[in-house]
């Protein structure tokens, strides 16, 4: 879902908070939306974005996250399938702003990939 912030670059939810008795397949999707580089670079910076490849499902992956699934997630780092953004990405990004990205907040974890792979 994307949210609209006047004027500037598209946002996102950013966590999940208070008392939604929602499951976290609802949760989750709420927070989950198509942005820019601009809009991933800060999360970059700060070392909290991650690669998700697109053999697996963006949901599930974040799924892993929200509920501290530790194995999965170190067995998708192993296997690659799930990498922590590095220098020479953001760089190739940086050279082509107009990628667009699937995208989930996992706070304090944005999940991400090219859109259309």
């Amino acid at each position: 879902m994307i949210m609209p912030d006047a004027p500037g670059p598209e946002r996102m939810k950013y966590a999940i908070l208070g008392e939604d008795h929602s499951s976290t397949a609802d949760k989750l999707e709420q927070y989950t939306g198509t942005v820019d580089w601009s809009y991933l670079r800060p999360h970059f910076q700060r070392g909290g974005l991650f690669f998700v490849d697109p053999s697996l499902a963006l949901s599930d992956v974040g799924a892993a996250f929200a509920n501290n699934e530790r194995e999965q997630v170190e067995a998708w780092l192993k296997s690659g399938d799930l990498v922590k953004i590095g220098e020479l990405h953001a760089q190739q990004w940086e050279a082509a702003p107009d990628t667009r990205f699937e995208a989930l907040v996992v706070s304090p974890f944005v999940l991400c990939r090219p859109e259309g792979t």
